[in-house]
């Protein structure tokens, strides 16, 4: 069975670019898959699984990346990777919010019950 290679070029849409949180989901997403990825700036390559790699890209708002991915799922990893920076990886800030709003509500919770203590 033949392996099969894809690319795809995206634009980051992050005001922020490629920063530590967004970055760090990249990355995990990426391990996801079997597929051999990288992802391409100006020429330097970077390993999709490592963090570092990524960062080291320097990859701010408006940078062009390609992804190239190479297995048996890279259609499906750069789908899913594509997407994430194409959409501002769009609910990483609610999934931020939601765990900052449940820490918010536990600390409540936990006060609430040393004043009825």
């Amino acid at each position: 069975m033949s392996e099969t290679t894809a690319s795809r070029k995206v634009t980051v849409v992050s005001p922020q670019g490629l920063h530590l949180r967004t970055a760090d989901r990249f990355v995990k997403t990426a391990n996801q898959f079997d597929s051999r990825i990288e992802v391409i700036k100006d020429g330097q390559r970077a390993e999709a699984r490592s963090i570092m790699d990524i960062l080291s890209l320097g990859a701010n708002k408006g940078a062009q990346l390609y992804i190239e991915a190479t297995g048996h799922d890279a259609q499906q990893a750069l789908d899913v990777l594509a997407g994430l920076i194409e959409s501002d990886f769009a609910d990483e800030e609610t999934h931020a919010n939601e765990q900052t709003h449940a820490e918010e509500e536990t600390q409540k919770s936990s006060d609430q019950d040393q004043e009825n203590a």
